[in-house]
């Protein structure tokens, strides 16, 4: 039973999807009471609310001096931070244009007493779809588009309560400016990064998808003895007790004590968690404020490089790259490529339609505030799963005959359907379970080499449904119908 996992292997992975797999230096509303919530959801008893994620989603529960209500405009863009207040679902959808407050954001409304006269918006689709874009990449990727500073900030204030990815602090949100951990490890001459066996270490987790296709890649590139790893607690907590309502990612021991979820409900081994073997800190934000972060983002995976003691990376899209081209020097498996330049243009191309609809589609769902924006949510993810169902009937992989990057990234969506998403984020129209080809798709890549081992299923629902107090209160985690079980079977991909 769960209450009796004590040891987990070193394997996770996270991405700036912050959720992945989560956190938001904000007040949310309340669900029948309580407030707090991250790109998933989290409650404590005096304010009960994160990747997506997951997925590693973290956020600051909202303080007891009520603030006050501002004006809601009508056809506002909404803001990513309000929450129904009425019902308690949890985090807004992304996309959405529904009715919403002008800003849930706790440092600004201590500073403004005064409420606004509501302004006529103009909602410009392409600008939305803009804002979507960079919500959905958790405010990090604009890739080559040139946004304005308008747009760049109305999509973080309606992203700044909840990530629906996943995240820490300041709910995986960022300005354009705030792109200060996206390095590169190159082997090109004089790079400040170059790559070295057991120079870099990831701090990941379990539960965060994100943060496991890191994990996955240095699992299926042979690369356990070049790149350290440590896992943090499932479950979030207080990162600054006393000095702050933040909650987030921290640290284990094997002090063989227990925690609570951040409402005070139930009793979790701190050996959930591994403790910190390089700076021996407590908590992931101990880590950022250590290189003086500016961004307020406390997210993982975090690449950590020992050499210079600084982060070089905390979005997982381009980590997995480094990892799959810069260390096959030093690989058991040098010859996978994940991403090979006759496969580059279509692997984008589905990881463009993937992400928002599915990866980021099941957020989408368990985080909307309106039925309208669930519909819409729920629509789009069903139609992306009956896409990729299609494409699994016909060929192997999801970008054809070979193994590569698009399939890590689909798989550990597909991996927390239906013990996860399926319950907590209602995405029930669709079952990995009961979908033939995509069941055995799945089985087939947890059955490769070092695969399993990546998965603590364990782990993930601790995660997701201890640390959203704001949707689980009491922190009851669901038996399950061990749909790892299932994945052990064979599977027919090979005919």
């Amino acid at each position: 039973s769960l209450t009796h996992v004590d040891d987990h292997q070193s394997v996770d992975v996270t991405e700036n999807e912050e959720y992945n797999d989560n956190d938001v230096e904000k007040t949310p509303p309340s669900l029948n009471g309580d407030d707090g919530t991250e790109g998933n959801p989290d409650i404590s008893e005096a304010n009960v609310n994160d990747d997506a994620v997951g997925t590693g989603i973290e956020l600051v529960n909202s303080t007891e001096t009520e603030q006050p209500e501002p004006e809601k405009e009508e056809n506002a863009i909404p803001a990513e931070s309000e929450i129904i207040e009425e019902q308690g679902e949890t985090a807004t959808e992304v996309g959405a244009t529904d009715e919403t407050d002008e800003t849930n954001n706790l440092e600004e409304a201590e500073n403004e007493n005064d409420e606004k006269e509501p302004e006529e918006v103009v909602v410009d689709k392409e600008e939305i779809a803009v804002e979507d874009k960079i919500i959905s990449e958790n405010a990090l990727v604009v890739e080559e588009e040139e946004v304005s500073d308008v747009v760049v900030d109305r999509a973080i204030e309606r992203h700044d309560s909840f990530v629906a990815v996943t995240s820490d602090s300041k709910g995986d949100t960022t300005t354009s400016d705030d792109k200060e951990w996206r390095d590169m490890i190159s082997s090109e001459p004089g790079a400040k990064f170059p790559p070295e066996a057991n120079r870099y270490h990831l701090y990941v987790s379990h539960a965060c998808p994100w943060a496991h296709r890191t994990v996955l890649v240095v699992a299926l590139k042979g690369l356990e003895n070049v790149i350290g790893m440590t896992y943090v607690h499932p479950t979030w907590q207080y990162t600054k007790p006393g000095e702050d309502e933040h909650r987030g990612w921290v640290f284990g021991s094997n002090d063989g004590q227990y925690l609570t979820s951040t409402s005070g409900s139930g009793s979790f081994p701190t050996s959930w968690g591994e403790e910190d073997p390089i700076m021996g800190a407590k908590a992931i934000r101990d880590i950022y404020e250590r290189v003086n972060d500016s961004t307020g983002r406390y997210i993982l995976p975090v690449l950590w490089d020992k050499k210079l003691n600084t982060i070089v990376s905390n979005e997982s899209s381009e980590i997995i790259r480094m990892l799959n081209l810069e260390f096959n020097e030093y690989a058991s498996n040098p010859d996978l490529d994940l991403y090979p330049v006759t496969l580059a243009e279509k692997i984008d191309e589905i990881n463009h339609w993937i992400y928002p609809s599915f990866n980021n589609g099941v957020y989408r769902c368990g985080l909307a505030s309106t039925q309208e924006c669930y519909d819409v949510a729920i629509d789009e993810l069903t139609e992306a799963f009956d896409k990729i169902d299609l494409i699994l009937q016909n060929q192997r992989f999801i970008a054809g005959d070979k193994l590569t990057e698009a399939d890590v990234r689909l798989f550990v969506t597909l991996i927390r359907f239906d013990e996860v998403y399926d319950i907590y984020f209602k995405t029930n129209t669709r079952s990995v379970s009961k979908s033939p080809a995509v069941l055995n798709y799945v089985r087939e890549i947890y059955q490769m080499d070092n695969v399993a081992k990546t998965v603590d299923m364990d782990m993930i629902k601790a995660h997701y449904y201890t640390s959203h107090v704001e949707l689980n209160k009491y922190s009851i985690i669901p038996r399950g119908v061990n749909f790892v079980g299932l994945l052990n079977e064979p599977h027919n991909r090979e005919s």
